[in-house]
């Protein structure tokens, strides 16, 4: 099958450098919604049969122009919610920030033991991000359809750069809002990378260059912030 991951459009807390990982997190920027409204444009084409969300507000809204250019509900879906901050919930000063992304980062070279502090740690978040996968994977009509899911920029990052093949450094690679990554295979046999999409769907003109956004982010780029 082909899976499209999505990340959201901006949020308020993208666009200032917080860590806003808690439910039900914030919604869009004007710019967050110009970016949705973008993706059924940037998906022409694409044989879409399921649009799926996670638990948070911001990936519901950004999900609800291509479903209705579909005629599709979005299907809200447990597990693809972003990595949870826990005790650095809402900070942004630097020390916070790499502390976040260092985790991420542990848990992309393998050291899943690692805990995020007062949150979860790297075996916790694959168990749940794998479900999701699964539950998601189990959505298309034949082979030749393809699924979407919008989920967040670190949860995307970490997850693809552990599970998909021929990814390379995943963890110094760029993830706007509603940028996106295709990937294609199954359950069985696994999953391999088509294309890595950095920059938002819509178009290089919808990102705002004023933002300190850090969830998408590899870990030294968004610490110099």
């Amino acid at each position: 099958m082909r899976l499209i991951l999505i990340r959201h459009g901006q949020t308020p807390y993208n666009a200032s450098g917080a860590l806003d990982t808690a439910r039900p997190g914030a919604g869009l920027t004007p710019l967050g919604h110009a970016q949705a409204q973008a993706l059924p444009a940037a998906l022409d084409g694409e044989r879409i049969s399921a649009i799926h969300a996670s638990v948070l507000v911001r990936t519901q809204l950004t999900a609800a122009p291509l479903a209705a250019a579909h005629a599709l509900p979005v299907q809200v879906q447990e597990g693809i919610e972003e990595i949870v901050a826990g005790d650095l919930e809402l900070h942004t000063e630097k020390a916070s920030i790499t502390t976040y992304l260092e985790t991420v980062g542990a848990w992309i070279h393998g050291d899943l033991d690692r805990v995020m502090p007062g949150a979860e740690d790297g075996h916790t978040f694959l168990s749940r991000y794998d479900g999701a996968i699964a539950s998601i994977a189990g959505s298309p009509a034949d082979d030749e359809e393809t699924v979407v899911a919008f989920s967040h920029g670190a949860a995307i990052r970490a997850w693809v750069a552990i599970r998909v093949g021929a990814v390379g450094p995943a963890d110094k690679l760029w993830l706007a809002n509603t940028g996106m990554v295709t990937i294609e295979g199954d359950l069985t046999a696994g999953w391999n990378l088509v294309q890595w999409r950095e920059e938002p769907a819509g178009g290089v003109t919808l990102p705002d260059a004023a933002a300190h956004d850090v969830t998408g982010a590899p870990a030294e780029e968004a610490a110099a912030d």
